[in-house]
């Protein structure tokens, strides 16, 4: 009789096998080891596992070493504690990791700053206190850090005009807990961010409610058209904790923020927004500013951020003098007006081979949106009769979307939001809940003091 042909798994060389079974995921392998003696020997091969502990936990050698396990062993003790976050670990871990090594070198005290990551327990614990879940990304990227001290500079960035600042501090999940929201309006919000001088916070929501998203982040903008403090507009600025905080990473870490004197200011670049004329370039930046703008009434308010420099390889005879500024604006509902003037900001930079000059300006609208474009008018040192143009490139300023709150879209018939489910809770007006739970949002007097200048 024939010798049999049959295939035996137990008789197949070492080497094929493991070859497959390095394109299999964590989960698969460990599957595997459950199908035969020989898969659950071969599975636990080392080199197998150390790819998914650099995967996954973005450990190297010399982590592995210290812990003094095999990489099978190294995964399974992080799995043990970090599992629950396995989609999330790698891209906080390395978000983190490149914001601490990029501000080592820019603003070296903000590390100082960050608390080390919280554990489980103390997770649960605050759940416990609030009687709501936190979402996976967050609690991941506390296990990380947990927040940064209650100091200045904030780590979630600045912006400072003549008359007002802020800075916004990365919340520690305690102090996030005392200011968890209960009343009608922000129900089951938690801040992330906090402002000293401004009162200014943005949130993360915990649950579907009122309008919001689960896990959506925004800045609260109390509407102040309405007789019912709990009507409370939303600035949305992330859809996940995830999104939100490795989009804000990713603009520091590539310098779409500037740093100026030791703080990340943001002001973001529209790709293209740069004019040459001659041996000068103009380019420019723009901001949103919650805290200064309303939805109702309908108040926007931007500072853009200019940088005006003169090419080294220019020559001497080619020093200038800016005398005045020429602005078209342009809103969304099409309206056009146009500004000129003299000077930028009360200055008249004198410009030399080599020479930057920056300033900030900002403005108000009653659009979310908006483009301005123009020209600066010069003219040589050497010979005042020779005036010439320079092209302030077009750049936009838009606010970030915003959601109406339910009841208002409910008056009006029409819905921007998700519907709202009702959890059952009490309609209480606790404005003394929390260290932050009375939202020290805008007002009309407040908007009236901090407007500036426009188009300057």
């Amino acid at each position: 009789m024939a010798a049999s042909s049959e295939l035996q798994l137990d008789h197949l060389p070492s080497d094929p096998l493991l070859h497959v079974l390095s394109y299999l995921s964590f989960r698969d392998l460990v599957h595997c080891s459950y199908a035969s003696k020989r898969l659950n020997e071969l599975s636990k091969h080392n080199p197998l596992w150390k790819r998914h502990c650099c995967k996954h936990w973005l450990l190297t050698d010399a982590d592995r070493l210290q812990r003094g396990l095999s990489w099978y062993g190294l995964f399974k003790h992080y799995y043990s504690d970090l599992g629950r976050y396995i989609q999330y670990y790698m891209v906080l871990k390395k978000a983190w990791e490149k914001l601490k090594s990029f501000l080592q070198q820019r603003c070296p005290r903000m590390i100082v700053s960050l608390k080390d990551g919280a554990t489980e327990g103390e997770l649960d614990d605050i759940e416990a206190q609030i009687r709501c879940k936190l979402p996976d990304d967050y609690r991941c990227s506390y296990r990380i850090h947990n927040g940064q001290k209650l100091v200045i500079p904030g780590l979630m960035g600045s912006m400072s005009l003549s008359n007002h600042y802020r800075s916004e501090v990365l919340l520690d999940v305690e102090t996030a807990a005392g200011g968890f929201q209960h009343r009608k309006g922000m129900r089951r919000s938690l801040p992330l961010t906090f402002c000293f001088h401004t009162g200014l916070s943005q949130y993360v929501a915990l649950e579907d409610a009122e309008g919001r998203k689960k896990g959506e982040s925004f800045y609260p903008c109390p509407d102040q058209t309405a007789q019912d403090p709990s009507a409370i507009d939303m600035f949305i600025t992330g859809s996940s904790f995830l999104d939100w905080f490795s989009t804000y990473v990713n603009n520091v870490v590539t310098g779409e923020y500037p740093i100026i004197k030791d703080q990340i200011f943001r002001y973001t670049h529209e790709k293209g927004c740069v004019a040459t004329t001659g041996d000068i370039t103009v380019s420019v930046s723009t901001s949103f500013l919650p805290e200064l703008s309303s939805v109702h009434p309908p108040h926007f308010f931007f500072t853009y951020r200019i940088r005006i420099e003169m090419s080294r390889s220019a020559s001497p005879d080619a020093a200038c003098q800016l005398d005045s500024r020429y602005w078209k604006i342009t809103t969304s509902d099409g309206n056009v007006e146009e500004v000129q003037g003299p000077g930028v900001v009360g200055e008249f930079p004198v410009m030399t081979p080599g020479k930057v000059h920056e300033y900030a300006s900002c403005t108000t609208f009653s659009t979310p949106s908006e483009f301005m474009e123009g020209h600066y008018t010069f003219h040589r040192l050497a010979n005042k009769e020779e005036v010439f143009q320079v092209a302030i490139p077009r750049f936009h300023m838009v606010c970030p979307p915003y959601r109406e709150p339910e009841s208002r879209t409910q008056k009006a018939s029409t819905s921007h939001t998700t519907p709202n489910d009702n959890d059952g809770e009490d309609d209480d007006d606790d404005h003394d809940r929390g260290r932050f739970g009375g939202l020290r949002g805008i007002n009309i007097s407040a908007l009236e003091g901090s407007r500036c200048p426009k188009f300057t």
